[in-house]
């Protein structure tokens, strides 16, 4: 079921680190009457930001003038196996069980499916497996409303698509999104905990061994939990609902949620907690609808960081790790999460030709994390690590354009279709000046 957001003028992203108080808010129930709005922004000097569903922890969707919501534009267009044309404003959610009733599915996901589509591609959002990159490599085609409220279809044979199916909601809103998807399918599910030692020494043999790798290493531990996900003719090993539960909700997320608030309130325990966590996992093989595998409930709340740096890096930075978190002046309560992915052409794709590593950090929800997220991106930018476009960092436009070969050809088509910047906010100056 799609949650309709609050029409107000003040918002917040799910984190609560971002928050603005636009002087409008634009609901807009057809693609025609975005292009009305849009026009008459550009006509007036006016600018319009679309807001997804506040994922990002990134100021890229805070509006300061027009703030514009597409909860009107979540229906299904078409579906013509394998490709199935959305309306931009659906929730992931919406669109895996769509997608389940149509025997489709998207080949891969992120962990959080609360996100629109139009969202979850323009930021870059990816899953993990080295077949695979960013959700956005799925895209076929858009269709999205230019800085003049024109109306413009984009395909793969148009010389902006690589710039559009990952356009940082710079380029235009997006109104359609054309996936490509592939057959339902049952994945095997495979976590277990292990030694943070033995979990580096197999990666180089697990990934390309496996559809879907990743790991998570606990601060203060030498311990990490390592999660192998891959593809079975077979649903024929279910996860006992009693089981499903105390994991993903009452471990994961109430327990979890708890001993949070006890570290907020009392950092000491922190490290102790960590490693009590660490050793209470416990190894779990079941196998499951694939988004119910790739999506988990995310009820505790945090701030994060990620980093996509090249897979050779990879044991530089988590050697790393456990020095800056040492030399931090608070503690730090969640796990780091690995993922790896492959190599894509999207033009500003974090994955952008090359093998990736990403490596993302957390923090409780009302506890310091600037001092931490600096200087992991410190660790991470000499390697050239690219920031995740809708994780906190620090970057400008100026130290990002050597990272992303083709940054000078995403901002000429952004000089042509939104001239006059009715798209753009603080957060998409600095990033692409």
């Amino acid at each position: 079921m799609m949650t309709t957001p609050v029409i107000a003028r003040r918002w917040s992203n799910w984190g609560g680190n971002q928050r603005a108080h636009a002087i409008d808010v634009l609901t807009p129930g057809t693609v025609d009457e975005v292009a009305a709005q849009v026009k008459a922004a550009s006509d007036s000097g006016r600018r319009v930001k679309a807001v997804g569903s506040g994922h990002s922890f990134t100021a890229i969707a805070v509006a300061d003038d027009q703030r514009l919501f597409l909860h009107r534009l979540a229906g299904l267009v078409s579906v013509d196996a394998p490709l199935v044309t959305v309306q931009a404003g659906m929730p992931l959610h919406v669109l895996n069980a769509i997608l389940a009733e149509h025997g489709l599915a998207m080949p891969n996901l992120g962990d959080i499916d609360q996100q629109t589509v139009a969202g979850a591609i323009s930021t870059g959002t990816h899953g993990t497996g080295a077949g695979h990159s960013t959700l956005a490599s799925c895209v076929e085609a858009v269709k999205l409303v230019t800085g003049v409220g024109e109306v413009l279809e984009v395909g793969k044979d148009d010389p902006i698509f690589p710039a559009a199916r990952l356009g940082l909601g710079a380029l235009g809103i997006l109104v359609e999104v054309t996936l490509r998807c592939v057959d339902a399918f049952t994945l095997l599910a495979d976590e277990r905990p292990m030694a943070l030692a033995d979990v580096l020494a197999g990666l180089d043999e697990w990934i390309p061994a496996n559809d879907h790798v990743e790991f998570y290493w606990y601060p203060y531990t030498d311990r990490a939990q390592l999660k192998i996900n891959n593809k079975v003719p077979a649903h024929d090993r279910p996860l006992s609902r009693f089981r499903g539960w105390m994991d993903d909700e009452f471990l994961s997320n109430t327990v979890f949620g708890a001993v949070c608030r006890l570290g907020r309130a009392v950092p000491g325990v922190v490290p102790t907690a960590s490693a009590v966590a660490a050793r209470a996992l416990t190894a779990r093989t079941y196998t499951e609808r694939s988004d119910r595998v790739f999506c988990t409930p995310r009820r505790v709340r945090f701030t994060e960081m990620e980093y996509e740096i090249p897979r050779a890096a990879l044991p530089e930075v988590i050697d790393a790790l456990p020095r800056v978190i040492a030399a931090l002046p608070f503690k730090v309560q969640f796990p780091v999460e690995v993922r790896f992915t492959g190599p894509d052409d999207i033009w500003l794709s974090h994955g952008y030709g090359r093998e990736s590593a990403y490596v993302a950090v957390h923090q409780f929800t009302g506890v310091d994390y600037e001092p931490y997220f600096r200087a992991v991106e410190a660790v991470c930018r000499p390697l050239g690590g690219r920031p995740h476009w809708g994780k906190l960092h620090y970057r400008t436009a100026e130290d990002l354009r050597p990272v992303y070969e083709k940054f000078d050809d995403f901002v000429a088509v952004r000089d042509r279709i939104d001239p006059a910047r009715v798209f753009s906010n603080e957060y998409l100056d600095r990033v692409l000046g």
